[in-house]
């Protein structure tokens, strides 16, 4: 505990001399800067679509839990009396804010899609649709389906429960996907800091040596190392987060209509994550170096 605190003194005051320990170029210093670049390049996109996906998953949840759908299938001669009876026992259901009959243009534009906008609605049996729109507190399916039945043979309630079903556990499945995208980041970002760190403490050996015999501690060298790795962990972190927040502003933005990629991006407080990504990675990057170093340290005792 101790020796991480001096670790982190060390590392906030900086120390010249130590830092000469450490090579300031070279193969190290690139692999180091490179893969905390890339890596927090990553995490900004990995951030961004789990966020946008989750987004877009609760927005589609929220209005399709808002509204339903009653379908009225009956004969051409009992159509009209059905969705006139079926209108008035919706009108007068608590928890129902209002109920209309979709036009003949508005389900024809719903299944233009899948039978393109020349379909003759008015000439096929397609059971005629009405939408509800429900109030905050909502209203009791079960006992609005068993009214139904009763009085309006051919109707039908769909209360979207089984499309916001599905919407909920991806938009809770594509959050946990950020999460561990994330730690698989910082994992590949210790991993790469791990193999730069051993290198250059391999590459200056004779260096160690000759410090260790003018009394230098093995704390002193260690604190030299990971100071100067976790702060390239740092710029290259700062560096990659800057690019990836830039890519994702450029993204083209689809306002209220915004589907997934079009809606990518941070939006609110979400803007203050990117921010968090360089000092995780100089965190990852001091536990790596510290351990490395420890344990290198000891190997060439």
């Amino acid at each position: 505990m101790n020796q991480t605190l001096d670790t982190l003194r060390a590392l906030g005051r900086g120390d010249k001399a130590a830092d000469r320990v450490v090579p300031p170029t070279g193969f190290t210093a690139r692999l180091t800067l490179f893969a905390a670049g890339a890596m927090a390049f990553l995490a900004v996109f990995a951030l961004a679509l789990s966020l946008a996906a989750g987004r877009l998953a609760s927005n589609w949840g929220d209005e399709l839990a808002r509204s339903s759908t009653v379908r009225i299938s009956a004969p051409a001669g009992q159509m009209v009396a059905q969705t006139s009876a079926a209108l008035r026992l919706l009108q007068q259901t608590p928890g129902v804010a209002s109920a209309r009959a979709l036009s003949e243009a508005e389900q024809q534009a719903l299944l233009a899609p899948w039978f393109g906008p020349e379909l003759p609605v008015d000439q096929l049996p397609v059971p005629q649709l009405i939408e509800v729109q429900e109030t905050a507190q909502g209203y009791d399916p079960a006992g609005l389906r068993l009214r139904l039945q009763a009085e309006v043979p051919g109707a039908v309630l769909d209360d979207h429960a089984r499309w916001r079903r599905p919407l909920a556990q991806a938009a809770g499945r594509l959050t946990l996907l950020g999460w561990v995208s994330a730690g698989l980041i910082a994992a590949a970002v210790g991993a790469m800091v791990t193999l730069a760190a051993n290198a250059a403490l391999a590459a200056n050996a004779q260096v160690i040596a000759v410090l260790r015999l003018v009394g230098a501690t093995d704390n002193y060298i260690a604190r030299a190392f990971v100071r100067r790795f976790t702060l390239r962990a740092l710029i290259g972190a700062a560096a990659g987060t800057a690019l990836g927040v830039v890519a994702v502003l450029l993204m083209p933005s689809g306002g209220e209509t915004a589907g997934f990629l079009t809606g990518l991006g941070f939006q609110g407080w979400h803007w203050v994550m990117p921010a968090l990504i360089p000092p995780l990675a100089g965190a990852v990057a001091f536990a790596a170096t510290a351990v490395a170093a420890r344990r290198v340290l000891g190997g060439l005792s």
